[in-house]
């Protein structure tokens, strides 16, 4: 259970003054963790970008050779201040993807220490611009997408877990949290049965999967519409990316206030920590490697759709 690092992590984003240095220095006070921060400025404001390494017995940062699992908490904003007082909606992927990089920091510090490295990202912005969007705003971000994906999708990472609030839609119309098929080089493969089976022991009820268009996997920036962000780190890796969707039964702005609900923030960041534990010790994989030579040698490579096109 996690519930304590997501009430405590909620505290450090929800105000004014949220920073990436206080994030950091609450987590090495708390856990075993490296932690780095980076603030950029774009067009539209500034936001501090923290990644978090916590090393595996046998990681690659120990010189081991186990993968790496990346947990990326994509958002916009996590306020969307002045317009809006107080954490948005759009902000429950940081808190998630950082309330779960809390628990495995303290638990490497405690003695429980994971097979592999993990690399948690996300960026820390109060004052987000809002953005027009159907059935409901979004959150718009302080810098581009590019530059965003290029500082929360690391090399090091062999995989990736995209948790991102996606509750402005007509599609996911439950509460908790969904995954997506696995995406990998411009394809939607098949959705991985580890997954899913984890999904099971961590919800205690049947797995939710949500549907991707070929479109959602595309950069922004060509025209089309896009559920959302969530599978925008598969635009800038050739790793296997998951999307976890924090859902509603109703759609909810982005820059809705008032509208985290901790039970399902707390079971979608115990869901990527118990994805940490089975990929490190080689009993989870996000995607059948022989079928996705098999496409290759079959169709060819699909990365043109990990570029905006002609």
């Amino acid at each position: 259970m996690i519930l304590k690092q997501v009430i405590e992590i909620f505290e450090l984003l929800d105000k004014p003054n949220a920073n990436g240095e206080e994030v950091s220095k609450y987590f090495k006070g708390k856990g075993n963790c490296e932690v780095t921060v980076n603030t950029v400025k774009g067009d539209k404001g500034s936001t501090d970008f923290v990644k978090i390494l916590i090393k595996g017995e046998n990681g690659k940062s120990n010189k081991g050779s186990v993968p790496t699992l990346g947990i990326v908490g994509r958002l916009g904003g996590l306020g969307a201040r002045p317009e809006k007082t107080g954490f948005v909606s759009d902000g429950d992927g940081a808190l998630t993807a950082l309330s779960a990089g809390l628990k495995l920091a303290q638990m490497n510090k405690n003695g429980d220490v994971l097979e592999g490295d993990i690399i948690v990202t996300t960026h820390i912005c109060p004052d987000a611009p809002t953005q027009e969007h159907f059935p409901v705003y979004f959150m718009d971000s302080p810098v581009d997408m590019e530059t965003m994906n290029k500082l929360e999708v690391t090399e090091e990472m062999d995989v990736v877990l995209a948790i991102d609030t996606t509750k402005g839609n007509e599609i996911m119309n439950y509460n908790g949290f969904s995954i997506s098929p696995t995406v990998k080089e411009g394809y939607i493969l098949k959705v991985s049965h580890d997954l899913t089976n984890i999904m099971k022991r961590v919800t205690g009820k049947l797995p939710k999967v949500f549907p991707l268009s070929q479109q959602d996997i595309t950069p922004y920036g060509n025209d089309l519409y896009h559920l959302n962000s969530i599978l925008q780190p598969a635009t800038s890796t050739t790793a296997p990316v998951v999307g976890v969707a924090i859902t509603t039964e109703a759609s909810v702005a982005g820059c809705a206030t008032g509208a985290t609900h901790f039970a399902d923030v707390e079971a979608a960041g115990r869901f990527a920590i118990e994805v940490a534990k089975d990929f490190g010790e080689g009993k989870c994989s996000f995607y059948d490697k022989n079928e996705f030579e098999t496409l290759l040698r079959l169709y060819g490579d699909n990365k043109r759709f990990q570029t905006k096109g002609k």
